[in-house]
C-alpha cells in the first residue's frame, strides 16, 4: 500500500518547484536523483536542445525479476503552464489547491508523484515485477514537443500508461485526436484610409471574410476547429496591409483531420484571391490521433487493474492530446489515465488527497497485472 503521508508530502514539495515549459532543469535533476535512489538506471536525451529548452526527457529503467513479463512504460510530464512562479499550495478538508494567483501544478505533478510512490512500494515490499521504464517528459504543454523530439532509440517498452488527465481515477482514455496548427499570413496593400481607401487592399477584411466561412467549434463527435489569434494593421487611418491568423483543427479520425485542414486552407486562399491579396499558409502537424479498442490487451489489463484498486473503470475518448499520442505513433500501445486533477490550466486548479492515493494504487495494480502476462500476449493496438 502507498504511504499516504509520504505521497502527499512529496506532491506538496514538487508543486512548489517552478517548471514552466522548456525550463524543467531544476525538477528534472531532483527526479533523476530520486529514480537513481530507487535503483533505476537513469539517462537524459537531447530533446531540450532541439526545442530551445534547458533540459531533455528523463529516462529511468528498473530491471525486473520476471523476465517473461512485458516491459511496462509509466510516463508523466514535468512542465506546467504559467503562472507557476512562487506556488503556495493549501490543504483544506482533503483538498489541495493553490493559495495564490498561480496554477497548482497538479498537471502533471499528480502524474509524477504516484509513479515515484509506486516504485518505492514495489521496492519496499519486494513485489515481483517485469522490467519497468519510466519517462518523464519535457514540454508537453503547447504541442507535445518533448515526446515529439524523444530519442526513440531509448524507448524499450512493450506497452504503456501516461498519467495525464483530469477526472476521477479509473477513467481510461482510449482515443485522442490529432491536431494541426494553421498559420495564415495575408498581404494586401496599404493606403490612406480617409483619402484613397480604394487604392488599398485590406488584409484584415480578407481574413475576416475567410473566418466567417470556415467551420468552427464542435463539428461532430470527434472533430473540432478554432480560430485562436489574429494580429494585423497599424492604425485606423491606414488600410491594413498585413494580418496573421493562427487556427487549429482536431479530429480523432485522421482522414477527417486532413480534410478539415485542407478546407480551412482553401477558404483562406480563396478569400485572399478574391480581394487580390497574397496569402501564405503553413500547416504544422502537432501530433497524430490514436485509437485503441476496448478489447485490446492493454485496455483489458487496465480495466482489471482499476477494479483491483477499488476503482470503477470507465473507457472514454478525449478532445485533447498527450504524450500518449506520440508513444502510440512510435509503436508502443499506450493509454492515458486520469489522476483526479480538476480545473486544469487555471488558478482554481485543485486535487483531492485521496485521488493521489487512489492513482498510486491503480499504478501498483497495473504493475502487478502486467507482471502476470508474458511478452507474446501484448497486443500492439
Amino acid at each position: 500500500m502507498p504511504n499516504r503521508q509520504r505521497l502527499i508530502a512529496e506532491f506538496l514539495e514538487l508543486v512548489k518547484i517552478e517548471s514552466p515549459t522548456r525550463q524543467e532543469r531544476k525538477i528534472a535533476d531532483i527526479l533523476k536523483e530520486r529514480l537513481s535512489d530507487l535503483g533505476l538506471s537513469v539517462s537524459e536525451d537531447q530533446a531540450g536542445e532541439a526545442i530551445g529548452g534547458n533540459c531533455g526527457n528523463i529516462f529511468g529503467y528498473l530491471k525486473g525479476n520476471l523476465p517473461e513479463a512485458p516491459t511496462l512504460l509509466l510516463s508523466a510530464h514535468m512542465d506546467t503552464v504559467k503562472p507557476c512562479q512562487n506556488i503556495e499550495p493549501f490543504q483544506k478538508e482533503g483538498i489541495i489547491g493553490s493559495a495564490g494567483a498561480t496554477i497548482l501544478g497538479a498537471d502533471d505533478k499528480s502524474g509524477l508523484v504516484p509513479i515515484l510512490e509506486a516504485l518505492r512500494v514495489i521496492k519496499e515490499e519486494n513485489l515481483p515485477h517485469g522490467d519497468i521504464q519510466v519517462i518523464f517528459n519535457i514540454a508537453e504543454e503547447g504541442g507535445l514537443n518533448g515526446s515529439k523530439n524523444l530519442d526513440v532509440s531509448k524507448l524499450k517498452a512493450d506497452l504503456g500508461f501516461v498519467l495525464d488527465s483530469g477526472g476521477t481515477p479509473g477513467k481510461i482514455i482510449l482515443e485522442a485526436p490529432g491536431q494541426d496548427r494553421i498559420n495564415v499570413s495575408i498581404k494586401g496593400r496599404a493606403s490612406h484610409a480617409g483619402i484613397v481607401p480604394e487604392e488599398g487592399i485590406n488584409a484584415i477584411v480578407a481574413a475576416a471574410k475567410a473566418i466567417a466561412k470556415i467551420p468552427c467549434g464542435r463539428l461532430d463527435g470527434e472533430t473540432t476547429s478554432n480560430v485562436g489569434t489574429i494580429q494585423g494593421g497599424i492604425a485606423t487611418n491606414i488600410v491594413a496591409e498585413n494580418v496573421e491568423v493562427v487556427c487549429e483543427s482536431r479530429s480523432r479520425d485522421l482522414n477527417k483531420l486532413e480534410r478539415l485542414t485542407a478546407e480551412i486552407c482553401a477558404i483562406f486562399q480563396n478569400s485572399a484571391q478574391e480581394m487580390e491579396a497574397e496569402s501564405e499558409i503553413k500547416v504544422q502537424r502537432l501530433y497524430t490521433p490514436f485509437k485503441l479498442a476496448k478489447e485490446s490487451h492493454i485496455a483489458v489489463l487496465a480495466a482489471k487493474a482499476a477494479e483491483a484498486a477499488g476503482l470503477t473503470p470507465e473507457f472514454i475518448a478525449t478532445g485533447g492530446g498527450s504524450d500518449a499520442n506520440n508513444y502510440n505513433k512510435y509503436g508502443v500501445p499506450c493509454l492515458v489515465l486520469s489522476t483526479g486533477m480538476e480545473k486544469l490550466h487555471t488558478t482554481d486548479e485543485y486535487i483531492r488527497e485521496e485521488d493521489l492515493v487512489r492513482t498510486t494504487c491503480f499504478v501498483l495494480e497495473i504493475i502487478k497485472a502486467t507482471s502476470l502476462n508474458t511478452k507474446n500476449l501484448t497486443v500492439k493496438g
